[in-house]
């Protein structure tokens, strides 16, 4: 995930003719680079494909894979399928809550972190789990959960982030 500024000349490569058959594969390649959809690209896109932006933001809207903020530093996935949900995931998203003051959807003031919820991550027999970046977190807590935002703050200068 890169916050680089969205580049035109980067899609017309990859979409040489574009129709309206291609707007989800350029608005994921778009969420790829830039790491959410902005709104310079949501028009960007709409002109290259001669439609309307109120219908390029109606698509993405309507997808649950597609972002409108910049993803934080850290991007906190918490899975919300049924057995991480039996397992207790919802306190852990409270934990995540109440520690960072954001709601999903969201990104920190200091854009270290930011908040999704997913339906199932696939991990179910070592729910609750999360997932930061692409690293999976398994057996959350909420106790975990601050010690895990702590180890994270601490290791935010570093180059390499471990933590279990």
């Amino acid at each position: 995930m890169s916050s680089m500024i969205f580049d035109t000349s980067e899609i017309l490569r990859k979409f040489p003719n574009p129709k309206r058959d291609s707007l989800i594969p350029i608005l994921q390649l778009i969420q790829e680079r830039q790491g959410y959809l902005s709104k310079t690209a949501l028009i960007t896109v709409g002109r290259l494909l001669k439609i309307p932006v109120s219908k390029v933001f109606g698509v993405a809207s309507f997808y649950n894979q597609f972002r409108f903020n910049a993803p934080g530093r850290f991007h906190i996935q918490i899975c919300r399928g049924t057995a991480c949900h039996v397992k207790g995931s919802f306190s852990v998203l409270n934990a995540f809550r109440r520690e960072l003051g954001i709601e999903p959807g969201q990104t920190t003031r200091d854009g270290l972190f930011s908040l999704e919820i997913l339906a199932c991550i696939g991990a179910c027999g070592l729910a609750p789990v999360i997932c930061i970046n692409g690293e999976f977190h398994t057996g959350m807590t909420p106790d975990k959960t601050s010690k895990l935002i702590s180890t994270l703050q601490k290791n935010a200068g570093k180059e390499e982030t471990v933590c279990n």
